[in-house]
């Protein structure tokens, strides 16, 4: 075999070349495809688990922390003493002398109703009594006569000159007119309770306040008819005004049933109307309902306002915060550092904080102090000025990349 056959048999024939190209480029795809899964799950538990939070920076516990809100809670401006006024009686209402914004004494008379109908039966009435004592007085006389005519009956019958007929009929008549003047006299006691009767229905036409105040509402005009209960297919009246103590002036907040512990009666309070942002009311705790709502979960709490002023009306909007008692001059300085409640979280049984360290999370077990509105005080494993996530997630673990939008101290 000569040197030429030798190279022609080394030679590759070009479609076994494509052969094998086509065997190979399957393989080629396959493991691009695992090279670039490996990539992007690397990128992805490297850089793609990235939680965005915000963070805060724990503040020094000082004095001024100390005596601040331990709670914050909405309510209402009340008044303890507010009355809708009404007539006692049904009638047609012929003054209504009043209008909202009046300030009213007790007894001042608010409006008045058709009295002729009374004042007849008044009239009658005395007319009724007018007669029975007319009539008690003719029987009186009767009697008076008829005591004459037995005492007559009785000497006669002594000296025999008289029949036994006679003496009877005399003492007969006499115990009858007796009888006929007890009558008269309960039909007297009769006529004046029903004469009492139409002087108080005369009274209840007008009516008066029943305690000095304010008339907030306006709700009859002369004309319409009201009653003391709801008749007329709607078209009678059951209230003519509402009447409000203002001195009787307080503030009602619901709390939440699982703060009501920070709760005590006579605690200093600081309310803030909605009215008026910038104006801060001294107040204090009268009393908290020893019930709670279970729709709600809330448990009402009465609060004194220990200034009061024309400015705080009734069903104002109101914001309190129940404030600590002041501290004692000899007590220790407070320590620690306070961060907000929202950044205290449980892991394993464990209060714990997320600390930002580097652009990952660090998990650090804190021991807690006291509450201080939505503030709460770290007494240790903490220090002032690191930064924590104000409201960490589930997702949130010991080690995890995150991100700040915000952090401020």
């Amino acid at each position: 075999m000569t040197d030429i056959d030798l190279l022609s048999q080394l030679r590759i024939d070009p479609s076994q070349r494509e052969v094998h190209a086509k065997r190979r480029w399957p393989w080629l795809m396959i493991a691009a495809i695992l090279l670039l899964a490996l990539a992007g799950g690397s990128w992805y538990l490297l850089w793609g688990r990235v939680v965005v939070v915000e963070a805060v920076a724990a503040a020094p516990l000082n004095a001024a922390n100390a005596d601040t809100a331990v709670l914050d809670a909405t309510g209402y401006v009340t008044a303890r003493r507010e009355a809708t006024v009404s007539a006692k009686v049904t009638g047609k209402l012929v003054a209504v002398p009043i209008e909202e914004g009046d300030q009213v004494s007790e007894g001042q008379v608010l409006a008045r109703l058709d009295d002729r109908d009374v004042k007849a039966r008044l009239q009658l009435a005395y007319a009724q009594l007018d007669a029975a004592k007319a009539g008690i007085a003719d029987l009186d006389a009767q009697l008076q006569e008829a005591r004459r005519d037995l005492d007559r009956q009785q000497a006669l019958s002594a000296r025999g000159a008289t029949a036994e007929q006679t003496l009877d009929n005399a003492r007969t008549k006499v115990a009858r007119l007796r009888a006929q003047l007890k009558v008269q006299r309960v039909r007297i006691e009769i006529a004046e309770a029903q004469l009492h009767i139409a002087q108080v229905d005369l009274a209840n036409t007008i009516i008066r306040a029943p305690f000095t105040g304010v008339i907030v509402a306006k709700t009859a005009q002369p004309g319409e008819m009201v009653s003391p209960v709801s008749a007329g297919g709607g078209f009678t009246r059951t209230g003519i005004c509402t009447i409000v103590d203002m001195g009787s002036r307080e503030i009602e907040v619901d709390v939440n049933e699982a703060y009501i512990n920070r709760v005590k009666p006579k605690q200093p309070v600081k309310a803030i109307l909605d009215a008026y942002p910038q104006w801060e009311i001294p107040a204090e705790v009268i009393a908290i309902i020893p019930t709670a709502d279970r729709s709600k979960a809330t448990v009402r709490v009465r609060i004194a306002i220990k200034q009061l002023d024309p400015r705080i009306l009734p069903d104002m909007g109101v914001r309190v915060s129940f404030l600590n008692e002041q501290a004692e001059p000899a007590r220790r300085p407070p320590q620690g550092v306070v961060v907000p409640e929202t950044a205290i979280v449980q892991r394993d049984g464990h209060d714990v904080v997320f600390v930002v360290d580097h652009k990952r999370a660090q998990q650090r077990s804190v021991t807690l102090g006291q509450s201080y509105g939505d503030l709460r005080q770290i007494e240790s494993g903490l220090k002032i000025g690191e930064h924590v996530v104000r409201d960490p997630t589930v997702e949130l673990t010991d080690g995890t990349w995150i991100k700040t939008k915000s952090s401020g101290a």
